[in-house]
Order: structure tokens, then C-alpha cells, then sequence
């Protein structure tokens, strides 16, 4: 955890000191703010293996089990929810723990540098504790008048973000996780959050090509009513609102 702690706190001082986004180019700010976390891990000496566009997460660590999605948020513009590209989100993926980085920064822009206005580096199970779902992309054939059309079936998953779950992270910089033991006199709690799982969980669905209703199926949750405790973390040097759920 302490890998985290310092790349909470990387990134904090950087926004607070003012450091910019450099912009790609004019239409992209994905992987602006994209190499914008990719120097803070540099500057804290962490070798990753390069991300590419189908790479998940964005930021694997070589020496730690441990990597960093990178979620950018044009403000003012969509922030309550994102498009997690065939990937559900979650707190384990291939022995390693994910951890989402979510930044928010000026949507509309001319300069080629901009602020990155607030953060929250939050744990997978955050936003999904589930960690046995495995996407898979499947297809069906013989569709169409001459039965040689196949339909895909690439699903997108649309989750929320953590400024949509949690008050008081506006103009912050957060980090939301696990209770940690011993988190050290450089950070500070804001808030215990808990999130419940629900009572019967979307198991499967399906589509009626005339109709086009979309049903789902369920099952029982073994694990409904389990609450998953999470603290909001500071760092100590910084004021703000406490952090609670919406």
C-alpha cells in the first residue's frame, strides 16, 4: 500500500503545484492526461509496461502486483458515469490489484497546456467487488435473408464514476481504498463510505430482434447485504470537505 500512498501523494503535490496537462493534440485528451499520470509514475522511479489501446489496465506495474486505470473527465461535460470499453470494472484483474485514476480537467480548451482540476484514485471494488465475471465477446451466425450475416455480441459496460457515488471530492484530490493499517502521519481520513451489494445480480440477457426488448435474468446474490467498507483519504497538508456517499 505504500506504492499507492505515493502515487496518491505524487500526484497531489503536482496538481497543487500547478503542473499541466500537455496536450496530444487538438481532439485528444485521453492520453493527454494519460502521460500526465505516466510522468508522475516516472518521477516516483516505477517501471510499468507501456499501455496500448487494448491493454487493460492502462498501468501495469513490473515490480509491484499492481495497476493503474486512467479514466479522463472533461468538466463541465459527462462526469457521473463512463464507457468501460468491454471491461467491467474491478479490484483484481490477473493476480493484480486495479486501482481507477480519475481526473478532471477543462472540457473545452485552445491552449496546448491545461489544469487538471481535481482526482480521485480509488480502488476497484469501489466501483465493483465482483472479481469472478469474465468478459468474453461471443458471435452468432446465420443471420440476415441469406443466413450469412453474423451478429457480434460486444458488450459496453457504462459504470459510475466516483464524483457521481461520493460527495466532497470536488476540488480535491481523494484517494478512496480499503481501511489501511498504519497509513503514516502524511495522509488523513475524510470519511468511511460502505457500499452493499444488491440483492439479485443480472446473470444473463437477451434480445428480441422485432421487438427489440431487452430482458435481463437474474439470480440470487450469495453475498447480499455484504457491505464493503472504504475510507477517503487525504493528504494531511490539504482542507477540504469530508467525503461521503451520495
Amino acid at each position: 500500500m505504500d506504492v499507492i500512498k505515493s502515487v496518491f501523494l505524487g500526484c497531489t503535490r503536482a496538481i497543487e503545484d500547478g503542473v499541466p496537462i500537455a496536450r496530444v493534440s487538438a481532439t485528444d485528451k485521453e492520453f493527454s492526461f494519460q502521460n500526465w499520470v505516466a510522468d508522475r509514475l516516472d518521477a516516483l522511479g516505477l517501471n510499468y509496461d507501456e499501455p496500448s489501446r487494448n491493454s487493460y489496465p492502462d498501468f501495469r506495474l513490473v515490480d509491484y502486483p499492481i495497476g493503474f486505470e486512467v479514466k479522463g473527465l472533461g468538466f463541465p461535460g459527462r462526469e457521473a458515469n463512463y464507457d468501460c470499453n468491454s471491461q467491467v470494472p474491478t479490484g483484481l484483474h490477473n493476480g493484480r490489484a486495479i486501482y481507477y485514476v480519475f481526473g478532471r480537467y477543462p472540457s473545452k480548451v485552445r491552449e496546448n497546456t491545461y489544469p487538471v482540476y481535481d482526482m480521485v484514485i480509488c480502488h476497484g471494488d469501489f466501483l465493483n467487488a465482483d472479481h469472478g465475471y469474465i468478459h468474453k465477446n461471443k458471435n452468432l451466425k446465420t443471420f440476415g435473408s441469406y443466413g450469412d450475416i453474423m451478429i457480434r455480441d460486444r458488450k459496453m459496460y457504462v459504470a459510475p464514476t466516483p464524483f457521481a457515488l461520493a460527495s466532497g471530492t470536488e476540488r480535491q484530490v481523494t484517494l478512496i481504498v480499503p481501511p489501511l493499517d498504519g497509513h503514516g502521519s502524511e495522509i488523513t481520513s475524510v470519511g468511511t463510505l460502505a457500499r452493499k451489494e444488491v440483492d439479485l445480480l443480472v446473470r444473463g440477457y437477451s434480445f428480441d430482434m422485432l421487438t427489440h426488448d431487452l430482458k435481463a435474468t437474474h439470480a440470487k446474490n450469495p453475498n447480499a447485504g455484504v457491505a464493503h467498507d472504504f475510507v477517503a483519504y487525504r493528504s494531511v497538508k490539504t482542507r477540504g470537505p469530508d467525503v461521503s456517499l451520495r
